[in-house]
């Protein structure tokens, strides 16, 4: 009995593991090669690679690649280099920090569907507050058609999404900065070291570990979100803000095709294994921080 003791102890763990993650991927995967809909019940049946042909067919899913790339670079970019300028200005102090940062990081704690709709009253045409703010400066002479040009509408998604993230980058990099003896500036103060020369030497040597591992998940949670989207303008007009995620969504929830949508899934899954792999070799993580 006691030699059994230790797999008795184990077995919850690995039982919830089970149904909560092995069990819904190993149905994901299967679903992948079957013709799935909920509009022909009776219909469902092994069908091969169909879903992935048709998927990667299908006219749109140039477009779709292509917004996906550009919705993760730039909302990454974005939310990195501002949240990078506010840990940094957070970690001097000066009167109110705490209160200040409570209000700074307000936006982390917002759910994303009040974040949608309030940026989709932001950017509304007839009566949203940025078209009328930009018409009264004189800066524009037109309103902008922000959610329903297709040149504009994946853009004013990723201004919302930037705006949601930089409080994750903030708070990661200031708790990483807090943690930096402040000796070693006095050291490279003593040695004659800049401004530039003690952010890129002390503070980004010290902190890039973190740096690293926050790109990387942010990367990975901003590949994987279609919230945002679907609120704010549901991939249109005419797929111009479509990106991978909101794509799978549309084909499970809109078309009710879980077999197409399963197949995007682990198309996804693979796409994120593979940027994993690549981004911790190239980065050379084990390494970082080492100094």
């Amino acid at each position: 009995m006691r030699k059994n003791e230790p797999y008795l102890l184990l077995f919850p763990s690995f039982f919830l593991l089970f149904i909560f993650l092995a069990y819904p991927l190993l149905s994901s995967i299967m679903y992948a090669f079957q013709s799935y809909k909920l509009t022909a019940p009776n219909d469902i049946a092994f069908n091969g690679i169909e879903n992935f042909k048709a998927v990667l067919m299908d006219n749109n899913f140039p477009l779709i690649m292509k917004n996906t790339i550009i919705w993760v670079v730039l909302t990454v970019g974005a939310q990195f280099v501002l949240g990078l300028i506010l840990a940094l200005a957070l970690s001097r102090p000066f009167p109110l920090r705490n209160v200040y940062q409570a209000v700074v990081f307000l936006p982390w704690a917002v759910s994303s569907f009040v974040i949608g709709l309030t940026f989709r009253w932001f950017f509304n045409t007839e009566y949203g507050p940025v078209n009328d703010i930009l018409l009264k400066l004189g800066i524009i002479h037109d309103k902008i058609y922000f959610l329903s040009d297709p040149k504009m509408a994946l853009y004013s998604v990723i201004i919302a999404m930037a705006w949601t993230g930089i409080p994750f980058f903030a708070i990661m990099l200031l708790a990483a900065m807090q943690s930096i003896p402040h000796e070693i500036y006095e050291a490279a103060e003593m040695d004659g070291a800049g401004i530039i020369s003690r952010f890129w030497n002390v503070t980004f040597s010290y902190i890039k570990q973190t740096i690293l591992i926050t790109l990387l998940l942010r990367t990975i949670w901003v590949f994987s979100s279609a919230e945002l989207i679907y609120i704010m303008t549901t991939g249109g007009p005419a797929n111009s803000s479509n990106t991978l995620a909101s794509y799978m969504f549309m084909k499970a929830f809109a078309s009710l095709n879980y077999g197409q949508a399963a197949a995007i899934g682990l198309f996804f899954m693979v796409l994120l294994l593979l940027f994993t792999f690549v981004f911790l070799r190239l980065t050379k993580f084990e390494k970082a921080g080492n100094l």
